[in-house]
C-alpha cells in the first residue's frame, strides 16, 4: 500500500510539473542510431511533459510531439562523416584488437564530433543569442568540452551515460568504486572479483586508463575548448556544472554498484508500448506457429557486412531449424535463403520482442537490445563484436538467460552455432529465467521514463540540486583519495623505520664494543 501511495504521489507530482514549463537544451552529437534513439526519447518525454526544447543534432527529427515547443539545431554534415568512416572501418575486427588500442581508436572517432560541435555555425548562432536556458542535457561519451555548453548559459549541467555506471562517469560526482569489485567497462567482460590475478588486472589497467584519460584526453579537449572559446574554464572547473547524472542501465542488467544521491538507474526507459507491426511483419509472426527465431546485430554493425563464410554458416544453420528466422539483413537480395527465413532491411524492434511467438534473440549485446529482451522476457544468444557488448554477453550467460560465441571466436562454426542455438530453444530454463529477471526489472516503484522526467524536473526546480552532491566533488583528486594523508605517513613510516634501524645498529655497535672492552680488561687478583 505503502509502494502505491508513493508511486501515485511521484506521477502526480510528473504530471503538475509539466504545467511549470522549463527551457531544456539538448546537446546530442553522437550520430550513431542507438545513441540517437536513447537522445531522442528524452527529450520527446520531456517536451510531452510540458518543457520547450532545443536539440543539437545530427539527424532532424521525424515527428516532433504535438503542441510541443521543439527546435532542432541539425548538425550538418556529421552523420554523413560518420557513415563514410564506418564504411572503411570493418568494426567486425574490432575484437581483435587490445583494449588501449580500442580506447584510442573510440576516442579518435569521437573527437572529430567533439570539436565539429563546438564549431557548427549553427551551434555558434545559437550561442550568440542572449537566450537562457534552465537546464543542460548531454550524453556522456568521451566529449568533455561539450560541458562548456552549461558554464556558457549558466545552467545545471545533467549527464546521460548510456553504458551506466562507469569508472570515469563515477569519478565526475565522486562515486565509490572499489577496485576489488568494480571493474573497469573495458575489462568488465573479462573480470572475475574472487580471482586474485583478475582483481591485480583491474588495478592496474583503471591506473594506466585513468592516467591516459588525465594526461592526455582531457588536455586534449582543453586545448579544443580554448581553440573554439578563448578563455574558457579548463574542464575539472566545468564538471562542478555537473548537477546530476542519468544512467542508461539497472541493477536487473548490469553488476549493482555503489551510487551517489546525485546519480539514478533509467535503463529501459527508451521502450514504449508495442504499436502495430506492418500487415506483412504481423502475418509472418503470426502464422510461425512453432515460433520464430529473430537476427538482428543492431543498427551500428550490418549483417551484409559480415565475412561470407560468416553468413553461409547462418544460412545453413537457419534452414535445419523447425522454427522460422526473421533476420535483419540490409540486402534483401542476398541468394541462398531458406524457405523458413523473412529478410527485412529494417525491423520495429522493441514491437517484434513483443510478440508473443518470438522465442529467441541472436543478438550483437548491444546495451539497448539486452535490456529490450529482459523488458520482454526473450532469452538471446549474444554474438559480441566491441564495446560494452562482451560485457552485456557474459551478463546474459551468469544470469542464466543467454549463451554468447564471439563474432572472432575459433570456435566459430556452423556445428557450435547449431548446438548453442537448440539448447536455447529446448531446454526451458533460459526462458524462464529471462521471465524472472524481467520481473525484477519491472519491480520499481515507477516506470523509467516517469523517473527521468522526474529527476529533470527536480535538477530544473531546485537549482541544480546542490544538496544532492556529495563533499567529495569539492575536494581535488589527491584529497579525494587521501593521497595528503597517506603519502606522508608512508614518508613517516620510512623516517621511521630508518631511525629505528639507525638507532637498533647503534646501540648494538656500542653493546658489542661495550663487551669488547671488558673481554680485554684484565682480571685482578
Amino acid at each position: 500500500m505503502n509502494v502505491f501511495i508513493f508511486t501515485f504521489l511521484v506521477k502526480c507530482s510528473i504530471f503538475l510539473q509539466g504545467a511549470s514549463s522549463a527551457k531544456v537544451l539538448g546537446v546530442f552529437p553522437f550520430p550513431a542510431g542507438s545513441h540517437y534513439i536513447l537522445a531522442n526519447k528524452l527529450m520527446t518525454a520531456l517536451a510531452n511533459n510540458g518543457h520547450e526544447i532545443t536539440f543539437i543534432t545530427p539527424f532532424p527529427t521525424k515527428e516532433t510531439p504535438q503542441n510541443s515547443s521543439w527546435e532542432d539545431i541539425v548538425l550538418d554534415g556529421v552523420k554523413e562523416d560518420y557513415y563514410k568512416l564506418f564504411n572503411q572501418v570493418n568494426m567486425y575486427d574490432d575484437s581483435k584488437i587490445h583494449s588501449l588500442q580500442k580506447l584510442s581508436k573510440y576516442q579518435t572517432m569521437m573527437i572529430g564530433w567533439v570539436n565539429t560541435t563546438l564549431h557548427h555555425p549553427k551551434v555558434r548562432a545559437l550561442m550568440d543569442k542572449k537566450v537562457k536556458f534552465d537546464v543542460v542535457i548531454t550524453e556522456e561519451m568521451f566529449n568533455y568540452a561539450h560541458r562548456y555548453f552549461a558554464y556558457h548559459f549558466h545552467a545545471p549541467l545533467i549527464l546521460l551515460s548510456s553504458l551506466g555506471p562507469t569508472a570515469w562517469v563515477n569519478d565526475i560526482l565522486r562515486g565509490p568504486q572499489p577496485l576489488s569489485y568494480v571493474p573497469h567497462f573495458l575489462i568488465s567482460a573479462d573480470f572475475n572479483f574472487q580471482e586474485y590475478l583478475s582483481r591485480v588486472k583491474n588495478v592496474f589497467f583503471s591506473i594506466i586508463l585513468n592516467a591516459y584519460n588525465d594526461i592526455f584526453l582531457i588536455p586534449l579537449h582543453n586545448r579544443l575548448l580554448q581553440q573554439a572559446f578563448p578563455g574558457a574554464p579548463p574542464i575539472s572547473e566545468l564538471n562542478k556544472h555537473v548537477a546530476f547524472i542519468l544512467l542508461n542501465s539497472h541493477e536487473s542488467l548490469v553488476q549493482p554498484v555503489p551510487l551517489v544521491p546525485s546519480m539514478v538507474s533509467i535503463g529501459g526507459y527508451h521502450i514504449d508500448p508495442p504499436k502495430a507491426l506492418p500487415k506483412d511483419l504481423q502475418k509472418f509472426l503470426d502464422d510461425s506457429k512453432k515460433g520464430v527465431v529473430y537476427f538482428s546485430m543492431g543498427s551500428n554493425l550490418k549483417a551484409k557486412d559480415m565475412s561470407d563464410e560468416k553468413k553461409q554458416i547462418f544460412l545453413n544453420v537457419f534452414s535445419k531449424l523447425k522454427q522460422k528466422v526473421l533476420w535483419k539483413f540490409e540486402d534483401e537480395t542476398i541468394s541462398g535463403l531458406p524457405d523458413n527465413v523473412f529478410v527485412m532491411t529494417w525491423v520495429p524492434q522493441q514491437d517484434v520482442l513483443a510478440h508473443p511467438n518470438i522465442k529467441l534473440f541472436i543478438t550483437h549485446g548491444g546495451l539497448l537490445s539486452t535490456t529490450e529482451t529482459i523488458h520482454h522476457g526473450v532469452p538471446v544468444l549474444a554474438i559480441p563484436v566491441f564495446a560494452d557488448q562482451f560485457t552485456n554477453a557474459l551478463k546474459a550467460v551468469q544470469g542464466g538467460y543467454g549463451l554468447r560465441i564471439g563474432y572472432n571466436d575459433e570456435n566459430f562454426n556452423e556445428e557450435t552455432v547449431t548446438n548453442l542455438i537448440n539448447e536455447l530453444l529446448t531446454n526451458p530454463k533460459y526462458t524462464e529465467n529471462v521471465k524472472r529477471i524481467s520481473n525484477i526489472y519491472h519491480d520499481r516503484p515507477i516506470n523509467s521514463k516517469e523517473s527521468a522526467i522526474y529527476w529533470v524536473n527536480y535538477v530544473v526546480r531546485h537549482k541544480g540540486a546542490e544538496h544532492l552532491k556529495v563533499a567529495g566533488v569539492k575536494l581535488p583528486l589527491y584529497q579525494h583519495l587521501l593521497l595528503d594523508i597517506v603519502i606522508p605517513l608512508i614518508i613517516l613510516l620510512h623516517v621511521s623505520v630508518y631511525f629505528s634501524i639507525k638507532v637498533i645498529r647503534f646501540a648494538y655497535k656500542v653493546r658489542i664494543k661495550s663487551k669488547g672492552e671488558k673481554s680485554k680488561k684484565p682480571k685482578t687478583q
